[in-house]
């Protein structure tokens, strides 16, 4: 209990923090479709519900202090922060986010876009999922109409910026979500982290920046209430309907939805996500003194072959095998083999250029040399083997089978004058049979230096089956029709 608390209370330092953002940037591209999207409807009912309670707390309110009103409001609605933070929703405007792990190098930028994608659909369709409830609840009729007056007042200013005004206020809003979120990452403790979240979220809501996900809700719901409020709403109001006949969908989408979506990226992904990772992470990468692996071993046949000699290794590579950066930590290193469901991982630079291999060998030799207990912080290059042999994309199938299988030092005994340095009376095929190869099971693939692909043994053999002709049971099924 006690080692659990001093977890609990500890508060980690802006790098550790940094450490904390990309396992949190991360884990966003590792959940299933399913997952994502189930926690992106909660969390945009979430905001929703956060809007809710912006809106009734504000509500009556034309006599108190205009900056005191906003501020009341704020502090209500970072609730829905707080609810996602604890809760684990998926919220678009901080999964942007994930541009780290992609800066990273671990994962691709439409892998990104992907996540980004599931995550804003997802909150719509919680924000949607709300919107019916809270209509279906007659909840603008509160306080005689007071209540769904300030709603369409709300959705109806948002809707009057101008593109550059809301992309801009977009920006400053992420910028804040962002850094709340970030602030998280400084202890491990639940109400630590709820705590961070509030000022942030209330000091971007006081000052009506604008929220991609909070719109979805909040503009729906102002163009919900324009349209189908009854003549007694109305009449409640002291107003009518077609002063607010600018809240319609394609106004929403082009005034404010597109202009404050693509500023929240730029507010979250690039001014956060993208300057922390150039502070603390990219340094890392540059400082890392890792020589390239460009050359590759010569392989050459002794044998005349008959066979097809046309094949060469771009025709049977894996061309999109497991890549990580020398700077990942190992138990993230470790956590993509598991993954992937491999043992043996290309480490590369920044231009895509091989620096070594990450293997499961690696590791469990590590742990054998330090009892089982992990050297804390360690990283991919301080295991990896830079000692690689890697083979050209134009080698052909027969030399690289060839160079797997047999070693021409004990297959032909001799010195470089041709002097025998042990007599045998074995033929060259019983000396073949007889040896102890040692050689990789996987082989990088390079194309002027460039890493490109992975060859395995069991590559070689799939392209070496053809020898021996079509399987036999469909061999036997054809007999059997001709019979």
């Amino acid at each position: 209990m006690a080692s659990a608390e001093s977890y609990n209370q500890h508060y980690f330092s802006p790098k550790e923090m940094m450490v904390e953002a990309e396992k949190f940037a991360l884990s966003k591209a590792q959940k299933s479709s399913g997952m994502t999207i189930s926690l992106a409807i909660m969390a945009g009912a979430f905001i929703g519900l956060a809007f809710l309670f912006y809106i009734t707390v504000t509500t009556g309110n034309a006599n108190a202090e205009w900056g005191l009103n906003r501020f009341v409001g704020g502090l209500a609605f970072s609730m829905g922060l707080i609810l996602i933070v604890i809760c684990g929703g998926e919220l678009f405007t901080s999964s942007v986010l994930s541009s780290i792990s992609w800066a990273n190098k671990q994962i691709s930028f439409k892998k990104m876009l992907t996540v980004w994608g599931k995550v804003y659909v997802g909150n719509f369709i919680g924000a949607m999922f709300l919107l019916l409830l809270v209509t279906a609840a007659g909840l603008y009729q509160l306080d005689h109409g007071q209540w769904g007056l300030n709603a369409l007042n709300i959705a109806q200013h948002k809707l009057h910026h101008t593109t550059l005004q809301a992309f801009a206020l977009g920006v400053l809003c992420n910028l804040l979500v962002c850094l709340a979120i970030w602030l998280t990452f400084s202890s491990a403790n639940a109400m630590t982290k709820a705590v961070m979240t509030i000022m942030p979220v209330a000091m971007f809501v006081s000052s009506g920046f604008e929220h991609c996900v909070a719109n979805m809700f909040m503009v729906p719901l102002g163009i919900v209430i324009q349209n189908f409020a009854p003549d007694s709403f109305w009449q409640q109001i002291g107003t009518s309907a077609s002063a607010y006949s600018d809240l319609n969908v394609f106004h929403f989408v082009t005034a404010n939805l597109i202009p404050v979506t693509f500023g929240n990226i730029v507010g979250g992904a690039v001014l956060v996500g993208l300057a922390n990772w150039s502070i603390y992470s990219r340094p890392k990468l540059i400082s890392t003194q890792i020589s390239t692996i460009t050359q590759t071993t010569p392989v050459t046949s002794v044998k005349d072959i008959t066979m097809n000699n046309t094949i060469t290794m771009k025709d049977i590579m894996d061309p999109n095998p497991l890549r990580i950066s020398a700077d990942m930590p190992v138990q993230t290193a470790i956590d993509k083999l598991l993954d992937n469901h491999v043992t043996v991982a290309a480490v590369v630079n920044m231009d895509n250029r091989l620096v070594g291999i990450f293997s499961a060998h690696d590791v469990m030799v590590e742990l054998w040399c330090q009892n089982y207990i992990p050297t804390k912080d360690q990283k991919v290059v301080d295991l990896m083997s830079r000692d690689v042999i890697a083979i050209d994309v134009n080698d052909k199938l027969v030399d690289v089978a060839e160079f797997l299988c047999i070693d021409k030092e004990q297959l032909y005994p001799t010195t470089s004058m041709g002097i025998a340095t042990r007599f045998t009376t074995l033929s060259v095929e019983e000396r073949a049979k007889s040896m102890k190869v040692q050689k990789p099971h996987q082989l990088p693939v390079l194309e002027d230096g460039h890493f490109i692909g992975m060859v395995e043994r069991y590559h070689v053999l799939q392209a070496l089956r053809s020898i021996y002709g079509e399987r036999l049971s469909i061999v036997e099924e054809k007999q059997l029709e001709s019979a």
